[in-house]
């Protein structure tokens, strides 16, 4: 390793554990990036200082350490705007949750550390700071080969911690590597012990795979050993699912290109996660027409309320969820040039004016899906010039751009209650047809002949 790819934080770092004659060595994925000839991000750590000298040794400085894993030999150590994990050369063993080691004890060497690593290409470290390179495993024999392989047998790894398969075919779609065949082989036996693992633990696998260049590749992988059927079995249900007459590829295949457009085009999580799973509903709803065509009438609205039960089971926000929702439940709009302006108005207000950019996004992953083909020019030009106008006027999309408020119609003598909100929504539907209409003097006028009628 040339000295231009290590920070000379960390050579600072490593002069502060040789100052108490500890070894310090720079491990887990930033090493791998290192080889890989990328830049790495986050730094992890190995010593053979407990984390007790870790503590003392930065508390000297003006440094702040936090002993986020303090049981399992780690702390956190905040030094001049960087955050590093330092952890403890350590063993472990006895796996009984399927994810968390029942038994840690202090290793006496990096190697020993480096055994309990969960693939080749992760279980090599950097001595600091003279970077010299402590590979065991042949973990750089791999990088060169882009090869994921367990350290040690497979079955193994797998069963100690649940997340290791789904963690390996997520490093396939981030790094374009290929699994060797006994660790792939290995995943189907492991499915049990996957299934134990906590749903926010999952989530944020999924999340890495949606945002890796080719997320397809993780999710053809996880379909092929189970997984996909294990944590997603809704979408497994996608396959065989045909709909020739509208798209080349069944709904799987078709929803699983989507995806990859989003995570090519670097599109934000709430796009990949509705393009992944816009077609969800469809088997639910397919029907034979006359000419013996499946057809999936209202499949966006059953594709929504199945999509909501996913990502509320992998505890995604509430925000997060309604937004995708959103996304979902509106793909299926047909902008036409006869739209009115009116039209395009309640288009923005059904949208939301927020989700407009995202739901552009969603269109681009559905066309690109239908024969894996990148959409001639921008064909949603047309609408987007449309909205954009509409914009630009004076335009009342919600009750709070009305020139009225309740207060205004309380006092114009519109009774309190439930009629108030009835009356605004009437008033803010008139303005979306007639934006000309929102005036004070026109809304009071039309409010109280409204008001009569529910008197």
């Amino acid at each position: 390793m040339g000295n231009a790819n290590i920070h000379p934080i960390l050579k600072e770092i490593a002069a502060l554990f040789a100052a108490r004659e500890k070894e310090v060595y720079l491990v887990g994925g930033a090493v791998r990036d290192l080889f890989r000839g990328k830049k790495a991000q986050d730094w992890d750590l190995a010593t053979n200082a407990t984390p007790e000298e870790v503590i003392t040794l930065f508390r000297s400085g003006r440094w702040r350490v936090i002993p986020t894993g303090i049981k399992h030999g780690t702390v956190t150590v905040h030094y001049k705007g960087h955050d590093l994990e330092v952890t403890t050369f350590r063993t472990e063993s006895d796996y009984r949750d399927g994810r968390h080691p029942d038994t840690i004890a202090y290793a006496a060497t990096i190697e020993e550390d480096l055994s309990r690593r969960d693939f080749r290409m992760n279980a090599i470290a950097l001595h600091l700071p003279d970077e010299e390179p402590v590979d065991p495993f042949g973990g750089m024999t791999d990088i060169k080969k882009q090869l994921i392989r367990c350290v040690g047998n497979p079955a193994e790894r797998f069963t100690e911690d649940g997340l290791r398969p789904l963690r390996g075919v997520r490093f396939a779609a981030q790094l374009g590597f290929t699994i060797d065949p006994p660790t792939l082989d290995a995943i189907p036996q492991a499915l049990p012990v996957t299934a134990g693992v906590s749903p926010e633990r999952i989530r944020d696998e999924l999340d890495k795979i949606i945002g890796s260049p080719n997320p397809a590749a993780a999710f053809r992988l996880m379909e092929q050993t189970g997984l996909l059927g294990l944590i997603l079995p809704e979408l497994a249900d996608c396959r065989g699912i045909d709909q020739k007459g509208y798209h080349q590829f069944d709904v799987l295949d078709h929803s699983l290109l989507a995806c990859d457009y989003a995570g090519r085009e670097a599109y934000p999580l709430e796009v990949g996660l509705a393009a992944l799973f816009h077609d969800i509903g469809k088997p639910a709803v397919r029907q034979l027409d006359g000419s013996g065509i499946w057809t999936f009438h209202q499949h966006e609205k059953v594709s929504a309320k199945i999509t909501r039960k996913i990502l509320t089971r992998l505890r995604y926000s509430n925000a997060q969820i309604d937004g995708v929702c959103r996304l979902i439940e509106e793909h299926m709009f047909h902008y036409e040039e006869i739209w009115s302006d009116a039209a395009v108005r309640r288009f923005i207000i059904r949208t939301g004016e927020e989700n407009l950019e995202n739901l552009y996004r969603l269109r681009r992953c559905d066309a690109y899906g239908m024969a894996g083909l990148e959409p001639g020019g921008d064909f949603l030009l047309p609408l987007l010039s449309r909205v954009d106008t509409v914009l630009a006027g004076s335009n009342a999309f919600s009750l709070k751009d009305l020139a009225v408020s309740g207060r205004d119609l309380l006092a114009a003598g519109v009774k309190p209650g439930k009629y108030i909100g009835i009356i605004l929504n009437e008033l803010l539907e008139t303005v979306v047809d007639d934006p000309d209409s929102n005036t004070r003097e026109k809304l009071l006028e039309i409010a109280g002949n409204l008001n009569k009628r529910y008197l």
